[in-house]
């Protein structure tokens, strides 16, 4: 497994803040907890997700893009 896997498997199911607002066009940003600490990544999402809303990581789509969704 390589480390973009081993990340991968990390973050999914993570929850994260939303920094810069998301929408289903426009990449945005999240805030994620890892290793010990905290890191940015770009956001995606299929619906409008609000500045500082809940979010859980669903998916890495590249080394430093997730696929998010709301949290319930």
């Amino acid at each position: 497994m390589t480390v973009a896997e081993q990340l991968g498997q990390e973050l999914i199911g993570t929850v994260g803040r939303v920094t810069v607002p998301i929408d289903a066009v426009h990449q945005g940003e999240v805030v994620i907890p890892v290793r010990g600490g905290t890191e940015a990544y770009a956001a995606c999402a299929d619906e409008h997700i609000a500045k500082n809303s809940r979010v859980v990581v669903v998916e890495l789509l590249s080394g430093r893009t997730v696929l998010v969704t709301p949290c319930s």
